[in-house]
């Protein structure tokens, strides 16, 4: 049997370098382009009719079109709405990211810290770079609570700064390991349907009913990570606007 972890080996699909750094084209590239693809049709053939009585597609994108219209006006206000076509193409490619990988046979790129990170760092580093332009040299008070006493400064200010930095961390680190674990654990499930299976047929049933269910609790992990980054860098863009 396979091991557990082979579905996330990261294969060169095209091999290249440049200037002895390595560029190839890999599986995972191959996957987030993929998953581009799958959301570039989705919106186009969700909005191309635009039917006074929606169809399934137009009702799915229009679902979601509210899902995280509702989540920038909660989280970040009427000052959060030009970044909303950000949020929504992140919250989309994520989403679908972490469908698409648990068909099988597919690659999910999303379990790949590598891959969170990059995204969680270009967030962070553009968030700091809203809230500087916004608020000048203002914005660093965002490191000292309003109205607490100045002597708690040398103990508040390296607390609130580690806890800024550490943002991209926490944020990568949390889609990576839900993704990661998931699928683990129904690549092991799996494989003891397949051992079971093979010599017993009713002790199989019962690893294959956990299959289904775990599978069922996978795509609800699926959505919810995406929605959780999504919120997670409204509140961060609040904050950069706001100084809250």
């Amino acid at each position: 049997m396979a091991s557990q972890l082979e579905q996330f080996t990261i294969k060169p699909i095209a091999p290249m370098e440049i200037g002895g750094v390595d560029v190839s084209f890999t599986n995972s590239s191959l996957w987030m382009m993929i998953s581009a693809g799958v959301v570039s049709a989705f919106l186009i053939a969700g909005s191309q009719r635009r039917a006074l009585v929606p169809g399934r597609l137009q009702s799915a994108l229009e679902y979601l079109y509210n899902v995280v219209g509702a989540m920038v006006r909660d989280n970040v206000g009427s000052s959060g709405r030009p970044y909303f076509p950000f949020i929504f193409a992140l919250f989309m490619f994520i989403l679908f990211g972490n469908l698409i990988g648990l068909i099988p046979g597919a690659f999910t790129f999303t379990s790949h810290l590598a891959v969170t990170f990059a995204i969680s760092a270009f967030i962070f580093v553009g968030v700091t770079i809203i809230g500087i332009v916004k608020h000048g040299l203002h914005f660093f008070s965002l490191f000292f609570p309003h109205g607490a006493p100045l002597v708690s400064a040398p103990l508040l200010i390296p607390i609130e700064i580690i806890s800024y930095f550490s943002r991209p961390i926490s944020l990568s680190v949390r889609l990576f390991a839900n993704m990661t674990v998931g699928h683990v654990l129904l690549k092991v499930i799996g494989g003891g349907v397949i051992a079971l299976g093979s010599f017993f047929i009713v002790p199989g049933v019962i690893p294959f009913a956990f299959l289904i269910a775990i599978t069922g609790l996978e795509l609800m992990i699926a959505v919810i990570q995406a929605y959780v980054f999504a919120i997670l860098t409204c509140v961060y863009l609040n904050d950069a606007l706001h100084l809250h």
